[in-house]
């Protein structure tokens, strides 16, 4: 450590207090890599803050000393998005510590959130007033509030709420020099200019620290009905999402797509996770229809819908959950999937779309290809069929790839068949997991030059010195 960095870090513990700055390897070592153990940094310290004027400090002496930046909030990303790099010096900006509800407003519907605020206490806080943010993905009981903005995260409600970029309404940033710009407005329309907070969602903190968010609440759902139903393949998923749109139109709530594999990896590795059908089709859809009606019958609307798709032969068999408890069980399986996976084997899980009227011939076609082209590879398949994402997972056998080389060459093959195959149909390399460190050279392949030169424009105006987030979806220079 040199002298100016020993000073530096002393500088650090006057913002916060010197229990704030974690040095030393036993205390960060859980900071300085993904939860996959895939991607590590070594970033000088994590810096821990507690309030958005200790960010604007410890970013404005970030700045003058050219020290790089790499915000992180509960760090359960897929593409190495929240891990320093070790071409140059930066420290971990850690915001988990900055967990308040800053503001409910009921007659508005909104809820003014910091970033370091875990997905789970949002929805409790918004439930405990008759309200919900909708919201909804694996990871709610250690995401955050700053990193959901930041990747423009999906989830299992896009389909009825939209992803991120739709629940946000304001957001407050400190920018790349530590000026702070407050966009904490709550308003729903705001047509006085560019709508800058749109800048800031999704781009994985590339331009500035996320330290609060406004967010749209919803009327608090008071009726559910959930079922799990089997189809032969993606097509008949297809027309079974059309018809129950026809059906129950903007009450389905979530309408998720598992292939047989992935929930035979459930299974075995979810620790006792179990099924309420037998697994013997090549797809099941996971579905819930709910509303804030009291009056409306959701379990009976469920059973005739059932009834009619049986009759115009688009399931093969359906189980209902007839309590909450069911319900919960049939969910289990889709949200405790990237954990199943990592038990079973070197994951490399994918974040593609294509047009939903493409999904039938997207998804036979990149098993095809995989299956030919990596051997040892257990082809998945799980997402959000009526948003078009839908996740194509391989999981890798550790007999066979047995050496972190193998299993980096083998995902490089994996990740260029799913993302040629994306984008050959029309769609994109990624959904809603973001570019990170892991497809940055990826998104130069496959992104038109006029975007990628637009995208650095941009990046350029807010951090020219280049020191937020370096080397994350774009190259740093």
């Amino acid at each position: 450590m040199t002298n100016n960095t020993a000073a530096l870090l002393e500088h650090f513990g006057q913002i916060m207090g010197p229990s704030r700055v974690l040095v030393k390897p036993e205390d960060t070592v859980s900071y300085q890599q993904d939860w996959r153990g895939r991607y590590k940094g070594e970033a000088l310290a994590v810096l821990m803050p507690g309030s958005t004027q200790e960010v604007i400090a410890l970013v404005r002496a970030c700045a003058d000393n050219q020290i790089s930046i790499v915000p992180q909030g509960g760090n359960t990303g897929l593409t190495g998005g929240a891990v320093a790099g070790a071409d140059r010096p930066s420290v971990l900006l850690n915001l988990s510590r900055m967990n308040r509800i800053r503001e409910i407003d009921i007659a508005n519907n909104s809820l003014t959130a910091e970033a370091g605020c875990i997905l789970a206490n949002v929805r409790e806080s918004a439930d405990a007033q008759d309200r919900q943010f909708p919201m909804l993905l694996g990871s709610v009981g250690s995401c955050e509030i700053g990193g959901l903005v930041s990747t423009n995260a999906g989830g299992t409600g896009v389909l009825r709420y939209g992803n991120m970029r739709e629940l946000v309404l304001g957001l407050e940033v400190v920018l790349p020099d530590g000026r702070l710009w407050n966009g904490l407005r709550a308003l729903r329309k705001d047509n006085s200019g560019y709508d800058l907070k749109q800048l800031f969602i999704g781009a994985e903190g590339t331009l500035g620290v996320v330290t609060a968010a406004v967010l749209k609440l919803f009327p608090r759902l008071t009726v559910f009905a959930t079922a799990m139903m089997a189809v032969t393949d993606v097509q008949q998923a297809v027309h079974l999402l059309r018809f129950m749109q026809d059906q129950v139109g903007n009450r389905i709530e979530a309408f998720e797509i598992l292939s047989r594999e992935q929930i035979q990896i459930v299974l075995e590795h979810g620790h006792g996770l179990q099924s309420p059908m037998t697994i013997d089709a090549p797809f099941y859809i996971l579905m819930e229809i709910a509303d804030s009606g009291e009056q409306w019958e959701a379990g009976a609307e469920l059973e005739r819908t059932l009834q009619a798709a049986f009759e115009r032969e688009l399931i093969l068999d359906a189980a209902v959950a007839t309590d909450l408890a069911k319900a919960e069980r049939i969910w289990a399986l889709r949200h405790t999937i990237s954990e199943s996976n990592k038990r079973a084997g070197f994951t490399v899980s994918n974040d593609t779309s294509v047009p939903v009227s493409r999904l039938p011939h997207f998804i036979p076609m990149v098993t095809d290809r995989i299956n030919q082209l990596v051997p040892g590879a257990t082809v998945c398949h799980a997402g959000h069929i009526g948003d078009g994402n839908i996740h194509v997972i391989a999981v890798l056998s550790r007999l066979v790839y047995s050496t972190p080389e193998q299993c980096e060459t083998a995902a490089a093959k994996v990740n260029l068949i799913v993302h040629e195959s994306s984008v050959e149909l029309g769609g994109s390399i990624s959904a809603e997991h973001g570019i990170g460190k892991m497809h940055v050279q990826r998104l130069e392949h496959f992104k038109p030059e006029i975007d990628l030169e637009m995208m650095r424009s941009v990046k350029y105006a807010f951090d020219p010195q280049g020191l937020m987030n370096p080397g994350k979806v774009l190259r740093a220079t």
